[in-house]
């Protein structure tokens, strides 16, 4: 038992490191202040060290990320640019960059003094629960979903406690190293819903400059980045580089003594923590990024499995996007794991990783004990099944609608960074095969990490064939719907935006289809699924290539649960039907398959080029001459077919050309438009009232519903009215008024009839909605406001 004086001592001085971190703002302050961090800590015992963990340790948490002057971030609201990180970032001080590095890195004495403070679980935090992704939010305020919330998700897995306050409430109780954890992930979806709200004021000020459209929305990265601002300075990217370095093996995790830091001290007793805290990593990264506002967070089976449906969209309304500004986090993580499948291919695992399933793995807290080194005990929890050693199998449903939502749901008008940062992660997923040590050796040669060399050497070999070979057959298999499903989602958002910047989106479509036509055998191959596919659905008998048959099944659940939940009236402008998450489209021959649809967004952009002109015309129009043989070399022929237009209308049914027509007014081909991907459904705009946009749609829909609008002209069967014989004068005023007013009814009604049928026959219909602009409501406000104040002050001058 230490001595009272000690105690007191330790006390103290963790009141006074908590007062020095608060006001540390300069560079200066910041590396002072991490010093007496370092001394402390080594000056004291694990047990005296709680004292830090309890007074100072949240306040290092609200200085490091969100700047605040106490401790009560969870009250209080963050601002990330306030921070240590963002103003060493926005600095460019190496010196204070390496400071807050060497304090927090995993090998640090901070993380020495919490992997003891956790194994003798002297420390606990609550998370506050408006700081969590929002689809646990969600399930944590009702008592029916939070219960269960524990047994579906092995992040909090034995981290639901009961409130001591208040027994019926529920918190997420943490040890120190996940409670640092959570903040970390918390970071940058802070970061970025702070940008986005001050990027709407910027838009604001600019909306008469288009040009400026994209630049007005910031990224995770600072705005400042074109500065040349160091990569040592960038302290969020080189910590999530050297955690998941320390504390994520690529390798199975059953061999996992090559990256055991020396910094967790744990005995061979303790080794399946070691697992189970890289599954913690990965998992809240997952659903802190990935996830964390997703309608469907989990898969079908596992809700189904628990008796769990959780109606996300009767209470998010509108389909929500993914966080902005994610991409760079997002795009190392994924990168760093797919590490782990050149590992499996290199081994010749790629057999096992074909046929992903998920079961039930036991996952707990990180508590560590001393002696025995027992886990906490756990329950059983639904999580991932690692195939062959590889990550992959733990990212591909989330990464898969991560990167989907952001396809369908970005909003018209919106910046397209944040949809090409997306974009850049999808590809490197596609393309493990490119994935060499030389992409992670700027991050590695400024992270003070052990084993450099071993690791280097390790890797010298990883991904030295660039190019796809049959090795990686397993890997396309388990993710087909990236290289099929995705693409034509893809297609749909390309035609989408063509419009906001076509040679960026023809550069997009045409390095989708260099990958897929990268090698004979990777064409090959997603051919052939797809013939299987199709062969095996329509029941047409016994298939030639029988040994992709038994990856059918596979890919078919993948495809109803990957989309689950998604419809076309969610995704403005998408070809995204009812039921499409049960088939795949990328090679029909129907007029929504890929050929079709390349074909009509080549003749899209070439018109737009030639609009636009410029001093690229030359180079975009060679561009898209390699996007047609691409085209060609992906679904065979010799090259893309030329649409042949005559000015005699056509009669055609609804087609892509109708539906991805740029909503420009009076730019109907056909008589007959409906309402998919009419602009009245497009999401709501900054320059309209929100719930006024959405009543006034309804009226509208609701008037062409009444009239008749939303069907087709039909030809007039003409009516015949027998004319009384009896013949009466009109006699007096009353009469007369009487006849006057039955003229005037009589050719208004004549006059709305003309204007209806003349609606009808050129597909016209009502729509109120443009007076939901906030302009036209500002115009109807200040009118009414300004009668208001003339009769006022016309009654004061009266009296």
């Amino acid at each position: 038992m230490l001595p009272h004086s000690y105690t007191v001592d330790s006390q103290s001085k963790s009141q006074d490191l908590a007062s020095s971190i608060l006001s540390s703002t300069s560079s200066s302050q910041i590396i002072s202040t991490c010093s007496s961090i370092d001394s402390f800590l080594l000056s004291h015992s694990p047990d005296q060290t709680r004292h830090f963990f309890s007074l100072a340790f949240p306040p290092l948490i609200s200085k490091l990320f969100f700047g605040l002057t106490d401790s009560s971030s969870s009250s209080s609201k963050p601002n990330p640019s306030n921070g240590w990180i963002d103003s060493v970032l926005s600095s460019n001080d190496p010196d204070s960059a390496n400071a807050v590095f060497s304090l927090l890195s995993p090998s640090s004495i901070l993380f020495h003094s919490i992997s003891a403070v956790d194994r003798l679980s002297l420390v606990k935090y609550v998370f506050p629960i408006e700081r969590l992704p929002e689809w646990a939010r969600f399930a944590l305020s009702s008592n029916k979903f939070a219960q269960a919330l524990s047994d579906l998700s092995p992040l909090f897995n034995s981290k639901l406690k009961h409130d001591p306050i208040k027994p019926s409430a529920l918190q997420i109780q943490l040890n120190v190293f996940e409670y640092y954890l959570f903040w970390f992930a918390y970071y940058p979806i802070c970061k970025s819903n702070s940008e986005n709200s001050d990027s709407i004021s910027i838009k604001r000020a600019r909306k008469f400059r288009l040009e400026n459209w994209t630049s007005s929305i910031p990224g995770f990265s600072n705005s400042k980045r074109g500065n040349e601002q160091r990569i040592e300075c960038n302290l969020y990217l080189r910590l999530l580089y050297a955690y998941l370095r320390a504390f994520v093996p690529i390798h199975d995790l059953n061999a996992h003594q090559l990256y055991r830091s020396s910094l967790l001290h744990y005995a061979s007793g303790y080794d399946g923590s070691v697992t189970m805290r890289a599954e913690f990593v990965v998992n809240a990264f997952v659903h802190f990024w990935l996830v964390d506002n997703d309608f469907s967070p989990l898969p079908v089976n596992v809700l189904k499995s628990h008796g769990v449906s959780f109606p996300f969209r009767s209470v998010l309304g509108d389909t929500p996007p993914p966080a902005s500004g994610l991409g760079e986090v997002v795009k190392l993580f994924v990168k760093y794991l797919n590490l782990s499948s050149v590992a499996v291919t290199e081994d010749g695992g790629t057999e096992n990783c074909g046929n992903p399933r998920w079961r039930v793995l036991n996952s707990g807290s990180f508590d560590g004990s001393s002696g025995g080194g027992s886990v906490a005990k756990s329950r059983d929890v639904a999580a991932p099944v690692r195939q062959a050693g590889s990550w992959n199998a733990w990212i591909q449903r989330p990464l898969y609608r991560f990167i989907l939502r952001t396809f369908l749901f970005c909003p018209v008008g919106s910046s397209i960074k944040n949809a090409s940062e997306v974009f850049d992660i999808w590809i490197t997923y596609m393309e493990p095969w490119t994935i060499t040590w030389n992409d992670f050796a700027e991050l590695d040669a400024i992270v003070d990490g052990a084993n450099k060399s071993e690791r280097k050497e390790d890797f010298r070999s990883q991904g030295s064939n660039n190019g796809y070979s049959p090795s990686w057959q397993g890997y396309v298999l388990s993710n087909y719907l990236y290289y099929s499903s995705l693409v034509m989602h893809f297609i749909g958002f390309a035609h989408k935006f063509l419009h906001s910047d076509v040679e960026i989106i023809v550069r997009m479509v045409s390095k989708v289809m260099n990958i897929l036509t990268s090698s004979k055998e990777l064409v090959d191959l997603i051919k052939n699924v797809d013939t299987v596919f199709h062969s095996q659905q329509a029941g047409s008998g016994k298939s030639m290539l029988n040994s992709l048959c038994r990856f059918v099944p596979s890919i078919r659940e993948q495809l109803q649960d990957w989309e689950d939940g998604l419809c076309e009236s969610d995704a403005d402008g998408s070809f995204l039907h009812e039921n499409w998450n049960k088939d795949l489209r990328l090679f029909s021959n129907g007029e929504d398959g890929g050929q079709q649809l390349l074909q009509l967004f080549i003749l899209r952009a070439e018109a737009e080029l030639q609009a636009i002109s410029g001093d690229n015309l030359a180079d975009n129009l060679k561009c898209l001459d390699s996007l047609k043989a691409q085209v060609s070399r992906l679904f065979g022929g010799h090259t893309v077919r030329t649409l042949s237009f005559s000015p005699e209308p056509k009669q055609y049914s609804q087609s892509r050309d109708d539906i991805f027509k740029p909503r420009r007014v009076g730019n109907h081909a056909s008589s007959e438009i409906k309402y998919r991907g009419d602009w009245m459904k497009r999401p709501i705009s900054d320059d309209e009232v929100a719930w006024l946009a959405k009543l006034l749609v309804r009226f509208s829909a609701w008037l062409n519903e009444s009239l008749g609008l939303n069907q087709a002209e039909s030809s007039p069967a003409w009516s015949y009215v027998e004319v009384s014989t009896d013949v009466a004068n009109v006699c007096g005023p009353t009469e007369t008024m009487r006849a006057v007013l039955c003229a005037i009814s009589s050719w208004l009604l004549t006059l709305a009839a003309v204007v209806l049928r003349l609606m009808k026959s050129h597909g016209l219909r009502v729509n109120l909605r443009m007076l939901a602009s906030k302009k036209v409501v500002m115009v109807l406000i200040l009118s009414a406001v300004f009668s208001v104040v003339k009769k006022a002050f016309g009654l004061f001058h009266r009296v």
